[in-house]
């Protein structure tokens, strides 16, 4: 059988593919006229100047990768519209993002979320460690993963059923995309992602207008899907029929039970929340596209566009899916393991190529280029920023640290310049992209057929207790840097038991014939227990080992938590460093332009052009004064004031954005 029956992009596709990427390139240059490459705060944080429309979509175009139209449409395919659960959960995650966690983060003055810990607890283990798991979990669950998403898709295009296409193509996206991070920084990344955020919207909108009138509108789609049966299928273990859609297929909650169910209820309501307070209100991508907004009107106007932008998956990725089993239901729903090595190269299922069933075989040539270019675009978006918060993780809170101890000869006590750290952030990139391709054969051989389920799954292993030490760090004082260390361990060695369990054998294929070589104890350990379940056990082990702790030994004093907690944001006091000096590059001395210091209006402005902004973003001028710790302090404070008009507009749009996904939850219940 050929692949996509023999479907091939044409020489009108590919020129519109080229020029979406000269289009991309002059968009990436023009940007990056605007960036102070030579700033940390203008390379990692593009000046601290971002307005809340390309907040929002940078927001949504960092999560929205190739991973989502391959795996979200294949999730679809596979079990319906339960997926989107994941999608719509997150409106909820950005609004506590944008009201609870991104004015503490703006108060604190950090550049990351390991710099947070720092400052909240004290100390560098826990900096360190959280650095460390944040760039695995970056490997692992997003660069990986949208690069295998990407390559897969450019692989099907061009009809080359061959794992060494595969990283060819992978090599060639990852060229394209850390190009554009070394050079330009996040004001490159964050312009080139509004432009594609509009390119995949507009792209997707078409494709699911085509889809649906291919499959007789939503109502043919909602009668044709649960007989969308391939015509060869296979019996597991149990005789049971594989490649069976389920009967709940149009319902986001489902039952408990998860041998019935990969979706269920309990899990995507609990175990979902918890991560999705880990990724929109934790995560080094997300939060860094908020830390460059302008002010903080403008951070939450970005996470509530971001959140309009949200409800779109379910039409344009997960519906789509769904269309592509019932119009390519022998390959898309292939039931029997030699049948789906042959069509799409993987014995575990072809659902993964639903996406681009669609686009390269629905499409007429040029709308099909297009669409190919909306896929690079969703992969190009990811993956720059990723390059780019990671890049940031490991200049500001593992270099900064390690620079001393690796070459003290060299560093001795001085501080590093402005110039040594972007250029170390520059050369992690590429270390970054070494690390992702060798991870792209676990991927391949994972027991699990649909990529959607293999990002969310390592994530509930090893986020949990991120999100623990984070909220609780946020929400109360009483939590301190001995108490939140050994919860982080308890519950890694949890998720490393979980991770490895579930990825040291190779499940085989539903009708295989090859029996299950796991042992007894793990079949049931990860037959038993959903991978959501076992994120909120894992929260809750978490959580009371770090409180009891906690309560067993001293309390951080108050003057040391100005301004890194919710209640505290507003709190215009100096904060008292906790442990030795802070080794971070925002505790520098900053220098303004004015001759007589700071002096802030109440409408938030300044007297002089050295305003609140300026000092917060620690950008470096040339004068003759200096701001004092109590000028620092009073406008990180005063940063978080919003004009009262706006204020109004904002909230009423929260409310409008949480009621919209109330009703959605409560139609498809």
């Amino acid at each position: 059988m050929e692949l996509l029956g023999g479907t091939r992009l044409t020489w009108v596709d590919v020129l519109v593919i080229a020029m979406y990427f000269v289009f991309v390139l002059g968009v990436g240059l023009w940007s990056s006229r605007w960036t102070k490459k030579g700033s940390i705060s203008g390379y990692f944080l593009a000046s601290r100047n971002m307005g809340w429309i390309p907040v929002g979509t940078s927001l949504f175009a960092s999560n929205i990768g190739s991973g989502h139209f391959i795996g979200l449409a294949g999730a679809g395919a596979a079990s319906g519209i339960a997926a989107h659960g994941y999608e719509q959960g997150a409106i909820y995650g950005l609004m506590l993002l944008g009201w609870v966690f991104v004015p503490v983060y703006l108060a604190s003055e950090v550049y990351t979320m390991p710099e947070y810990l720092r400052y909240r607890f004290g100390g560098q283990r826990i900096r360190l460690y959280l650095s460390c798991l944040t760039l695995s979990l970056s490997i692992f669950t997003k660069i990986a993963a949208d690069l295998y998403a990407g390559a897969l898709f450019i692989q099907l295009a061009l009809n080359k059923n061959s794992s060494w296409w595969l990283y060819i193509c992978v090599l060639l996206l990852l060229l394209f995309a850390a190009v554009f991070t070394i050079v330009g920084g996040l004001t490159t990344v964050v312009y080139t992602d509004l432009v594609q955020t509009v390119l995949m919207v507009l792209g997707s909108l078409i494709l699911m207008v085509i889809s649906f009138n291919a499959v007789g509108g939503y109502s043919g789609l909602v009668e044709k899907y649960p007989y969308a049966v391939a015509s060869i299928k296979a019996k597991d273990a149990f005789n049971r029929s594989c490649g069976e859609p389920p009967e709940d297929f149009m319902s986001l909650l489902r039952t408990t039970d998860s041998t019935k169910s990969e979706y269920p209820w309990t899990g995507m309501t609990f175990g979902l929340g918890i991560i999705q307070v880990w990724y929109w209100c934790t995560d080094q991508v997300i939060v860094q596209r908020t830390l460059a907004s302008k002010s903080v009107v403008h951070a939450k106007g970005g996470t509530i566009l971001a959140a309009y932008l949200k409800f779109l998956p379910l039409w344009v990725m997960v519906f789509p899916g769904m269309a592509s089993r019932i119009l390519f239901t022998d390959r898309v729903a292939c039931a029997d393991p030699e049948t789906c090595q042959a069509i799409c190269g993987s014995p575990k299922g072809c659902t993964n190529s639903a996406y681009a069933e669609l686009v390269l075989n629905l499409l007429p040539m040029g709308l099909r280029g297009l669409m190919v270019a909306v896929m690079l675009a969703a992969l190009m978006s990811s993956l720059t920023s990723v390059f780019n918060s990671s890049s940031t993780i490991f200049t500001i809170d593992i270099w900064i640290i390690l620079r001393k101890k690796l070459f003290p000869r060299k560093f001795g006590s001085s501080k590093p310049t402005e110039k040594e750290l972007i250029v170390v952030g520059r050369l992690f990139v590429v270390v970054m992209v070494v690390a992702s391709v060798l991870w792209i054969p676990i991927i391949q051989n994972t027991g699990k057929s649909q990529l959607f389920d293999y990002i969310n799954m390592v994530i509930s292993f090893l986020a949990s207790p991120i999100c623990v030490i984070y909220v609780a760090g946020v929400s109360c004082k009483r939590l301190n840097e001995k108490g939140a260390f050994w919860g982080l361990m308890v519950g890694l060695f949890m998720g490393i038991i979980r991770f490895v369990a579930e990825f040291a054998y190779d499940v085989p294929a539903c009708g295989s014939g090859v029996p299950d070589p796991r042992p007894e104890l793990i079949k049931n350990i990860i037959g038993g227990v959903h991978y959501l379940h076992f994120c909120v056990l894992c929260w809750i082990v978490t959580f009371v080992t770090a409180f009891c702790v906690s309560f067993v030994t001293e309390p951080i004093p108050d003057e040391c938590l100005y301004r890194v907690t919710f209640s505290s944001r507003l709190d215009p006091r100096v904060r008292r460093p906790i442990g030795k000096g802070m080794d971070s590059i925002t505790q520098e001395k900053v220098k303004c332009a004015p001759e007589n210091g700071i002096q802030l209006t109440e409408a938030g402005s300044s007297t002089n052009t050295c305003s609140a902004v300026s000092i917060i973003s620690t950008e470096t001028y040339t004068s003759k004064c200096e701001v004092t710790e109590e000028q620092r302090a009073a406008a990180a404070a005063h940063f978080l004031r919003e004009p009262p008009f706006w204020n109004k507009m904002i909230n009423i749009n929260c409310v409008i954005c949480l009621t919209l996904s109330t009703f959605v939850y409560g139609f498809y219940a």
